[in-house]
């Protein structure tokens, strides 16, 4: 039988059909060619992306590097400001849109790295969010990875986004809003509970990582830091190391099995108190006619099941 759950803070549902996964299939999954001569992303192409903003050094070359997107979804022209009238509100696409390039190699993918890389990396997300807050109008910095094709990736090397925006993400308001409804950070005692669970990933001393107990996607996971960090600017060298094992695992485990992904780094805008965390999206599913409408999701995994299998 089926079950449906909630989001533990904020109004959003899921519903759990494990018979789902039995359903037929009439589509084929269409493969991704690649072709690294004519890659953007590769060393011996670098004279085609915009001129590099920062990179971490390695011997004669670059270990990631990082500039400007090619095709960017915001530019630093026009106002960060919104102007409204009645039911129309409208603005530039004012904002900055970076790429971050994770490895010279073009076969290798994330979860291929090192864990120390890894480490390397996250220390460029909180590089970039640190940078990009300081820009005027920006009021939060998004950072995240899109990996495979049903994760809206296009192209093949392994890579980061960051997008600085000029208002805060309506999900991130949804949080807020939710965490205030609490005495204390809501976070902070499902971080307990989750550490007891059968939804528990992995645990060091530093952070934890669980499948959500209403999870949207199949196999989702989240890590948290156990103690109560605002944003990346906060964390230890630990934090960041135990982070990095966390999403090394979690990664691997998706990769054994060839499925795309999507993660991403929610922290607190200033001013204000939300747990940080990673949010691993795997996309496995796609969205029809049932969510769209309804705003509800169906999930064919249970949570339990996705935490024994990363486990295992």
């Amino acid at each position: 039988m089926g079950t449906i759950r909630k989001d533990y803070i904020l109004d959003r549902w899921v519903y759990y059909a494990a018979e789902r996964k039995k359903r037929p299939r009439d589509f084929k999954s269409i493969e991704v060619k690649d072709n690294s001569k004519a890659c953007f992303f590769c060393p011996w192409n670098t004279h085609l992306t915009p001129p590099e903003i920062g990179r971490v050094e390695y011997k004669n070359g670059w270990k990631m590097r990082w500039f400007l997107n090619k095709f960017p979804a915001l530019r630093k022209k026009g106002s960060p400001k919104i102007k409204s009238k009645k039911f129309f509100s409208e603005g530039d696409s004012y904002g900055v849109h970076e790429v971050i390039v994770e490895t010279p190699h073009h076969k290798s993918q994330l979860a291929d790295l090192p864990v120390q890389q890894i480490r390397e990396l996250l220390g460029v997300y909180k590089w970039r969010i640190r940078e990009l807050s300081g820009v005027k109008g920006i009021k939060y910095v998004s950072v995240f990875k899109n990996h495979g094709k049903d994760a809206g990736t296009s192209l093949v090397h392994s890579h980061s986004q960051v997008m600085a925006l000029t208002q805060v993400p309506q999900l991130i308001e949804e949080k807020l809003v939710a965490v205030k409804k609490h005495k204390k950070c809501p976070y902070c005692d499902i971080i307990k509970a989750e550490t007891k669970s059968k939804r528990k990933i992995f645990e060091t001393k530093n952070v934890v990582a669980f499948a959500p107990f209403a999870s949207r996607f199949n196999y989702e996971a989240w890590i948290f830091t156990k103690q109560h960090k605002r944003a990346m600017e906060g964390l230890e060298e630990n934090e960041l190391m135990d982070l990095a094992s966390a999403l090394k695992k979690i990664i691997s485990k998706l990769k054994s099995i060839n499925v795309s992904y999507n993660f991403y780094v929610h922290y607190s805008p200033s001013n204000e108190d939300l747990h940080f965390h990673i949010e691993v999206a795997p996309r496995m599913a796609t969205w029809g006619g049932f969510e769209l409408s309804t705003n509800y999701v169906i999930n064919s995994v249970l949570p339990e099941d996705a935490a024994r299998f990363y486990r295992g």
